[in-house]
C-alpha cells in the first residue's frame, strides 16, 4: 500500500475531534492523485458528508461547471479537499480546535499530491491554509507563494450561489488559473471559454 493509500486509511479512522462523532463519512477528497491543481474548501457539508465526498451538492455542481468550463475535470487535472475532514454539525464553520486538529492531513495530502497550483475557496480555507486574520475580499483574485506553490484565493461557489454578482470576479480569478497552468504545466492546455 503506498503513502496515500495510508493516509486515507488513517484520515478514515480519525477519531481526534469531536466532528467524528456526528459524522456519517469522513470526506478525504477526491480527484486525480498526481494533479497539478487542488482545490481546498472549507469542510463537508450534508451531501458530501452523506457521499464520503468534496464538492457533491449545489456548490460542487457549480464548481465542476467552473472546472469544466477553464478544460479541468477532477479526473484528469484537479484534486478537491478540505480544511477539515468531517462535517461541522448544522454546516458551521469549523472551530479553530478542529482544523487545527486536522490541518496535518490536508499538509500531508499536498505533500503527497504535490500540485503546483492550490486554488482556495472562501475565507475559512484562505485563513485556515494561509493566515487566520486573511480576509477573503482583499486578497481574492492575486497570487501568494505558499511552500514553492502558487495560491489563488477566490470566493466559495455556495458564496455565488447566495449573490450572483460574486461570478464575474470568480471566472477573472480561474482565467488566471487557466493561464498559470499554460505557463506551468501545459502550454497547449484547452479551454474553450479562456
Amino acid at each position: 500500500m503506498d503513502e496515500f493509500e495510508v493516509l486515507r486509511q488513517e484520515i478514515n479512522q480519525c477519531t481526534k475531534c469531536s466532528l467524528s462523532k456526528t459524522r456519517n463519512n469522513v470526506v478525504f477528497g477526491d480527484g486525480f492523485r498526481n494533479a497539478e491543481i487542488m482545490c481546498i474548501g472549507e469542510g463537508p457539508g450534508y451531501y458530501e458528508d452523506q457521499q464520503g465526498k468534496p464538492f457533491v451538492g449545489k456548490s460542487g455542481q457549480l464548481l465542476d461547471k467552473i472546472l469544466e468550463a477553464c478544460g479541468f475535470n477532477r479526473k484528469e487535472h484537479v484534486f478537491i479537499g478540505n480544511i477539515v475532514k468531517c462535517r461541522p454539525p448544522n454546516n458551521r464553520d469549523p472551530l479553530p480546535e478542529e482544523r487545527e486538529i486536522c490541518i496535518p492531513y490536508l499538509y500531508k495530502q499536498i505533500e503527497l499530491i504535490d500540485p503546483k497550483i492550490i486554488i482556495l475557496l472562501g475565507a475559512t480555507a484562505l485563513k485556515g491554509l494561509i493566515d487566520p486574520n486573511a480576509k477573503i475580499t482583499k486578497v481574492r483574485g492575486e497570487w501568494i507563494s505558499w511552500n514553492n506553490r502558487l495560491v489563488m484565493p477566490t470566493f466559495h461557489p455556495s458564496a455565488l450561489l447566495r449573490n450572483t454578482q460574486l461570478k464575474k470576479p470568480v471566472w477573472e480569478d480561474f482565467k488566471k488559473v487557466v493561464s498559470k497552468y499554460r505557463e506551468l504545466v501545459n502550454k497547449e492546455h484547452y479551454s474553450a471559454n479562456c
